[in-house]
């Protein structure tokens, strides 16, 4: 065997060899990562893109030219057939959904601040046993209740009802009562000890302490929260038959079947059905962002 002495340049050379190697194999690295992302963001806004494409399109337009064309002429005239009353509601559906999201918000995360801020803090038999045995409820499918809560409401008369689609929601979730549990368990004790030595009684340290220092979890329940319930589409459909009651994702159905020929009109409704979740994301982007984070590492 020959043994060949590297003098100082020739090691100087293989070194310099090896970082460029290393460096164009990061290059072709990083180059593949943005082309997967690329490919992802592609796959994912592309179906949004077309619906407002087509949803500023004529119908003689869509059904002559490529679906991937852009409206010539612009037109809102499928905006303004959802609000005329000739098709369909949709200005009703849309208060429909309105109300019947901010009553289960309200009503969720009142239910489920108190009923955390009783397992985080108060003392009570059988309190742990109480939570996880709650906790666990979360491992049902939901699917499974849909049939159970249709025959309960309908015995309470409450088919085709406002409050038949809000009663089986607007009490606190487990999964809501699990976050904000494990954070007011995170908030010092020294804190509540302090407030109750200076005379707070327990509704005074839950406002004035536990709450506004759980603002975070709590802007990103509301943001969960909403964003579920504007796309509930299931249990609404079941519990309510008229038209009257049709939530946005109902009446958004209901007009892919009823107007299929029209496909311009149903991009439009599907298009107006995204258009609060999108703003929200853009308002709140921070807050989403930051509750991916808090609902990944609880």
């Amino acid at each position: 065997m020959t043994l060949v002495e590297q003098t100082p340049d020739t090691r100087s050379a293989i070194g310099a060899m090896d970082r460029k190697g290393r460096a164009t194999s990061r290059g072709w690295g990083t180059l593949a990562t943005y082309a997967i992302l690329l490919g992802g963001a592609l796959i994912t806004l592309g179906p949004f893109a077309l619906s407002i494409i087509t949803s500023f399109k004529t119908p003689q337009q869509f059904s002559t030219e490529s679906p991937l064309s852009l409206p010539a002429p612009f037109t809102m005239q499928n905006y303004a057939g959802l609000f005329s009353g000739e098709l369909v509601d949709f200005g009703h559906s849309i208060i429909v959904t309105a109300g019947y999201v901010l009553v289960v918000l309200v009503g969720q995360l009142t239910f489920s601040i108190l009923a955390a801020f009783a397992f985080a803090r108060l003392r009570f038999p059988g309190r742990d046993v109480l939570f996880w045995l709650y906790l666990s409820t979360l491992m049902i499918p939901a699917v499974v209740t849909v049939v159970p809560l249709y025959l309960m409401l309908t015995e309470a008369g409450l088919r085709n009802t406002f409050w038949g689609i809000v009663l089986p929601y607007m009490f606190g979730s487990p999964y809501a009562i699990f976050l904000l549990r494990e954070y007011f368990r995170g908030i010092p004790e020294e804190i509540v000890d302090a407030a109750r030595i200076d005379g707070a009684g327990t509704w005074r340290i839950l406002t004035r302490i536990m709450v506004p220092l759980s603002r975070p979890i709590i802007v990103t329940l509301t943001i969960i929260t909403i964003v579920t319930h504007w796309n509930n589409f299931l249990w609404p459909l079941i519990i309510t038959g008229s038209p009257s009651l049709s939530v946005i994702t109902v009446a958004t159905a209901s007009m892919q079947s009823q107007y299929n020929g029209n496909w311009t009109i149903v991009m439009a409704a599907t298009t107006l059905a995204m258009a609060p979740l999108i703003i929200i994301f853009l308002i709140f982007n921070r807050q989403i962002v930051n509750s991916i984070a808090i609902t990944s590492f609880r």
